[in-house]
């Protein structure tokens, strides 16, 4: 066989919903290749193109290529879903092809959007059409790309887990995106009921097939939840991959039985997950003993919402002789840290603890660091190097802090599940009405009518990255953790998701 050329591509369908209501069927919009093109003129396809060096990354190109072919822009689509990358070879055109399958929804014109009528194809279609996406097949009738059915299968699960188990992980998967006041853990946990719920549903047929499910449907619960905050979800589909890998039977035979002590093991590993927070907390008292014990007042610097460091703290308040000074940004645009400051001053009240909870805003962070003896942050994402992805205004409070009180520490308290493996996801940005809303009567530039050169955004950014060198130390459940047990944490995570996930 002669030499393939290898293509990484994106392909890319979109889908338009029955009155934007995803409850519904959608349906798949399919272009049929132009006679311009190099390869598989006139067969039906999504938006299809390769991956150049300038794309920062496969979604960027298919972003660009989106715009390229059909006008459309972000303005009039959303990202729906990714699908798992793979890769196979088309022998007749020389050509080793690795797909990275997306989706996104088209935005309707009740949103103030042109809808289909958008769609303006570039030279290189002659037209699309709009299917039902369990119509699409891989005949020579239909008349589609090599491996347009495996493409779409990826981004419209319900293929492969029928419509019952297919859409509790479609509702679940929403669920998480829109979940914007829970942290890292609770989203986890959350994550971890909609995948027994998953497992529940899944039709037990072939036992190969239906682990094959399974572990898909994993997948998409890591990268379709909400990716930023990923690491948890990714930790705990692992370790419920594991326990069903030890139930399934030896003899290859899936019962129902066997499915119902699949769905008890994983609802005790939930439970234990809930209990297993108290080790947190007892690390970080065991932390706060070692080394401030000897303080009359312990003076704190923290924002947003983290379980994990609320619960700590409430251990913490119950046992330290040191007296409790707890300064917490207000933390925009939902403002957790209020609602942290205001749970925290609730227990310490309950308690009859003495304690001192203040809460600046995210502006007079100058003030609220002078003379802290720690920044106490959580972790959303840890990556092997120890660089940790937290909400935004963690960096700054982090170099304020330590200009404005030259011997703080910058503490990192968090479950090791917080450690992803991979190349982190792309920055996460959201409505930026969460930040308008606070204006009241201001209007916004871009609301105004008339035209103008000027451009005007609003970007309301989630997370940002605190740098390791800037890091003190890291309390996990197991003590303190340096550097590189981190990176050895993060290798054994890695060769657990290659394991369940590398042949999917």
């Amino acid at each position: 066989m002669s030499s393939l050329e290898h293509r990484t591509v994106v392909s890319s369908f979109i889908f338009k919903f029955p009155e934007d209501d995803l409850t519904k069927k959608p349906q798949v919009a399919l272009f049929r290749r132009s006679d311009k093109v190099n390869t598989y003129q006139h067969k039906l396809a999504p938006i299809a193109g390769s991956v150049e060096k300038t794309d920062s990354s496969p979604l960027a190109a298919a972003w660009r290529e989106i715009e390229e072919e059909t006008t459309l822009t972000s303005s009039s689509l959303r990202l729906f879903r990714q699908g798992k990358p793979y890769s196979f070879i088309d022998e007749s055109i020389g050509r080793e092809w690795t797909i990275n399958p997306f989706a996104f929804v088209l935005r309707s014109a009740k949103e103030g959007n042109p809808g289909k009528s958008g769609i303006h194809i570039d030279w290189e279609h002659e037209g699309y059409e709009w299917f039902d996406p369990d119509a699409v097949n891989d005949s020579d009738d239909f008349g589609g790309v090599p491996r347009l059915l495996e493409s779409l299968r990826r981004v419209w699960f319900n293929i492969d887990l029928g419509d019952d188990a297919g859409n509790i992980l479609r509702d679940g998967l929403v669920t998480l995106q829109m979940d914007h006041e829970s942290g890292a853990r609770q989203l986890a946990s959350k994550a971890l009921e909609i995948f027994i719920e998953v497992v529940k549903k899944l039709e037990v047929g072939s036992p190969e097939t239906w682990w094959r499910n399974v572990r898909f449907a994993g997948w998409h619960l890591w990268k379709n939840g909400r990716e930023s905050m990923g690491a948890s979800i990714l930790n705990v589909v692992l370790s419920s991959l594991a326990i069903i890998e030890s139930k399934l039977p030896p003899d290859g035979q899936l019962q129902r039985d066997s499915i119902r002590s699949i769905i008890d093991a994983l609802q005790q590993y939930a439970q234990q997950r809930h209990r297993d927070r108290s080790r947190v907390a007892e690390s970080c008292k065991g932390f706060f003993e070692s080394h401030y014990s000897g303080l009359e007042t312990l003076r704190i610097l923290m924002l947003s919402c983290s379980s994990t460091i609320s619960y700590s703290l409430e251990s913490v308040l119950k046992s330290t002789k040191a007296h409790l000074d707890v300064r917490i940004l207000e933390s925009r645009p939902l403002f957790e840290g209020v609602k942290t400051a205001d749970a925290l001053a609730s227990f310490a009240k309950t308690h009859n603890i003495p304690a001192n909870i203040t809460v600046f805003t995210d502006a007079s962070v100058g003030e609220a660091a002078r003379g802290v003896d720690l920044v106490l942050l959580g972790a959303d994402l840890i990556d092997r190097q120890g660089n940790v992805s937290n909400k935004t205004g963690s960096l700054p409070a982090v170099l304020v802090a330590k200009h404005v009180s030259p011997q703080v520490k910058t503490v990192i308290l968090s479950e090791r599940e917080k450690v992803l493996p991979f190349e982190p996801p792309q920055p996460e940005e959201n409505d930026a009405d969460e930040i308008a809303q606070s204006w009241g009567q201001l209007r916004l530039m871009e609301g105004r009518p008339g035209q103008s050169a000027a451009q005007f955004a609003v970007r309301n950014v989630y997370f940002e990255w605190v740098p390791a060198e800037l890091i003190d130390i890291h309390v996990t459940e197991g003590g303190t953790m340096k550097t590189e047990e981190i990176a050895e944490w993060a290798d054994e995570v890695r060769e657990r998701a290659d394991r369940f996930f590398t042949v999917l």
